[in-house]
């Protein structure tokens, strides 16, 4: 029987399973949402929301307390910038767990670990995340144009380097050159058959 104990193993040594903890609680901080199995994801939640707590007192020691805990500083940045303002005015339930079904390799109960927003929040990160793809997507087809262009020039100086219509080296090149013989039409002595 598990009398009084208040916290799981997760089948880890002590220096394992705190490890693992400070590692989900930083990546929570700097990406706002994860993806584990529940049952760390309850362990985690105990730690996240006590540092949550620590943030919104703000003073040194409690910035040095996560400090020590967190293994990014800019997580502990994060958290104090960012995070904490956010539950000024809330008493506690900081982070959600949503669960998203079972793990194909183990079977493994899998959940969302998430930091609680507000709508208004939730509206100003869909936009900046659609602004980043808007971006990308510009960057990306900027890129295309110029490889085309630099492959057009590259054509282009080929053509003018000898590979133009004259001599037949320039539809071998191209691909309009004879098909060699499949295996199937091959004798022994590697011609036709």
């Amino acid at each position: 029987m598990r009398h009084r104990v208040s916290f799981r193993k997760l089948s880890r040594t002590h220096e394992h399973r705190r490890a693992l903890l400070r590692n989900l609680v930083t990546s929570l901080f700097l990406h706002e949402r994860i993806e584990t199995t529940v049952a760390k994801a309850k362990e985690a939640r105990r730690v996240a929301e006590r540092m949550i707590t620590f943030a919104k007192r703000g003073d040194i020691s409690a910035r040095r307390h996560v400090d020590s805990y967190v293994f990014d500083p800019a997580a502990t940045r994060k958290l104090f910038d960012t995070i904490a303002p956010w539950y000024a005015e809330r008493q506690g339930g900081y982070t959600r767990i949503i669960r998203i079904g079972r793990r194909l390799g183990d079977a493994g109960e899998m959940a969302i670990f998430e930091l609680v927003k507000t709508v208004e929040q939730k509206a100003e990160d869909r936009k900046r995340r659609i602004e980043a793809a808007e971006a990308k997507e510009l960057a990306k087809s900027g890129s295309a144009a110029e490889k085309k262009k630099k492959a057009r020039t590259k054509v282009a100086a080929g053509a003018a380097a000898g590979g133009g219509k004259g001599t037949g080296k320039g539809k071998k090149a191209a691909g309009g050159g004879a098909k060699a013989p499949s295996k199937a039409g091959r004798t022994k002595r590697g011609g036709e058959g």
